[in-house]
This record gives structure tokens, sequence and C-alpha cells, in this order.
């Protein structure tokens, strides 16, 4: 695994005085971060107004790592307070946050939130929370969390994932691995790209998990583009043991070549990672939580390009486990 090695766009001053300002100006007028339909409206509005520079650094992924850094934008480590020790008490902290994520979220296409996680935010905490410490979502902390493609159990996932570093003392890294950079055999190709497994709902969906709408769809791993490869990859939560021994063993080796092209990028606060969902997986290494407030602080963002076409037509036909994405429209 290399230590840091992601391509940086830096903001110059006037783009990030012009982006502070406009969520400064917009949490004014209405209170809050919470978006609500006017809120998501003004959003946009704004959004198609921030000047070239900001649509410029918000192109889409240009390279084989599938990922880069956004650099520049400040945060006030004691303005914005404690951790929080949960999402779900985290409520306006840092709440011109949230809307600097969802004015660059809106640059880049339309932002997504899911009606069972995070009561429907736009913008989610993430934080370590007390008694999560060993599962596979980002409440947990003492745990590596697993490479993955974000909420790759739903065929309207993300095609982009934002991630603003809000707090990082312990210089936590997050993970991130192209399958742009892996190198496998035809063979193995061919295998991962049949529909053999499905991809379950993780923990932080309870209502996805118990869902009884119909048998689980089996997806490929892998797929060709015009681009190149893409995947939706997600072992935690795939029953690879319920695969034949030639797709677990083409599995093993996608694995192993993706940790082999690993990178791990410890974010500063104020760093926001772009995540490419379809051509990277992302995760993050192990640590231990003090629930003093001063753990690491991540803000997210999910993003949806309009006319992408990375994605199999197959996933049109998936049931999605009942989960319904809400889509702020630019």
């Amino acid at each position: 695994m290399l230590t840091g090695a992601a391509p940086v766009r830096q903001l110059d001053p006037h783009a990030v005085d012009e982006l502070t300002e406009t969520a400064h100006k917009i949490l004014a007028d209405y209170g809050t971060s919470a978006a609500r339909p006017e809120l998501l409206r003004r959003i946009a509005r704004s959004a198609s107004r921030l000047g070239e520079t900001i649509h410029q650094v918000c192109r889409p992924v240009d390279t084989d790592d599938g990922l880069y850094v956004l650099r520049g934008l400040p945060v006030d480590d004691e303005g914005i307070g404690p951790t929080p020790t949960s999402w779900a008490t985290a409520g306006d902290r840092a709440a011109a946050w949230d809307l600097i994520l969802l004015l660059l979220a809106t640059v880049m296409g339309h932002p997504i939130a899911w009606e069972g996680q995070q009561e429907g935010r736009f913008v989610h905490n993430i934080v370590p929370s007390p008694g999560h410490e060993d599962e596979q979502t980002g409440a947990s902390s003492t745990v590596l969390l697993s490479p993955h493609t974000e909420d790759a159990f739903h065929p309207g996932r993300a095609h982009l994932l934002l991630l603003a570093c809000m707090r990082n003392h312990d210089a936590v890294a997050t993970t991130a691995a192209s399958i742009r950079k892996v190198r496998l055999g035809a063979d193995d190709i061919a295998l991962l790209s049949r529909p053999v497994l499905p991809i379950l709902p993780d923990d932080a969906y309870a209502a996805a998990r118990s869902f009884a709408g119909g048998e689980p769809p089996k997806v490929p791993a892998l797929w060709q583009t015009e681009a190149g490869p893409t995947l939706r990859y997600d072992p935690a939560y795939t029953p690879l043991d319920e695969a034949p021994a030639d797709y677990r063993a083409a599995y093993d080796r996608l694995t192993a070549e993706l940790e082999r092209v690993s990178v791990a990028v410890a974010l500063e606060p104020g760093d926001v990672l772009v995540v490419d969902n379809d051509m990277a997986v992302h995760g993050r290494v192990p640590f231990r939580a003090r629930y003093d407030g001063t753990d690491r602080w991540l803000k997210r963002a999910s993003v949806r390009v309009p006319g992408r076409r990375s994605r199999p037509y197959t996933e049109a036909d998936e049931h999605g486990y009942g989960q319904t994405a809400l889509v702020a429209l630019s």
C-alpha cells in the first residue's frame, strides 16, 4: 500500500472565498443546513453562478487513480466544536460545510440521499460511535473498514463520493484502490463479469436488510465500458461461500490486486477527497477512538452524474432492497 499518493487539485484564494461566502450567505438566510426543497433549489441556483475556476476543479476524475483531493478550504478547529459521538447528535455542527459540500456536489452532478440512512440527510457526518467499533460501517473504528464500492447493493448508488475532512488529529488514513490499475488474467475478468452473487445491504440500512420483496439480485463484480473497466465490490456483504471455487479464487485475486495498488490518504482538515465510485473502492485503516471530542470527523456527500453510462443495463431490473434514493436536481 502506498501512502499519500493521490492527485491534488488546489483551490485558489478567490475560489475559496467564493465558495465559503456563498455557503455562509445561504446559511444566514435559512438558519440551518437541513436540506429542505427550497434550500436545495437555492443551492442549485447558487452553484450555477459559481465561477469557472470552481467548475474546472470539479471536472470529472481524469486519471486512472480514480480519485483526487480538492485542497485549499479552511476549517476552524475550535469553531466547528467537538467531534460528535454519533451522526444522530451532530445536528447543524459545522453547518456551513454541509452547504459547501452540497455546492460542490451540485457543480459535479445531482446530490443524492437515502430514505433509509441518516434520516434522509444529503450530507452525512462520519464519526466513530460507541458500540459500533467493530462494524463494517463509517461508525466503526477498531477494525479495518474493508475497501468497498459505496452503497454497492443498490443500482442507484452514487457515481461520485465526496469526503470532507473536518478533523483528523491522528492522521487516520482513508484507503482507495482503482480497478484501472489492477492486473487480472482474461479468465478472471470473464468470471467476475458474470452475475454470480448478490451484494447485500450493509449494516447502515436496517430496513433494507429485512427486505422481503424478492430474491437478492445476482450482480457482476466487473464490467467493461468505453472508458475502461469499472467495478461493483463489497466483500464484507458478498456471500462468497455460496460461489463456485473458481469464482472465489478469481475474487480473491481481485482482492489481492486491489490491495497491491491501494493508496492510503491521511486527509487534512479542509481536504475534500473525491472518489469515482465506479472506478475506485475506498475504506479506512483501524484506529482507537477516544470519544473526547477530538476524534476523526468527516462529512460525506454522494453524487449522481446525469447521462453517465458506466453500468450494465440489467441494473434497471433490480429492486434495490426497497431503498429509495432522494435526488436533488440542479
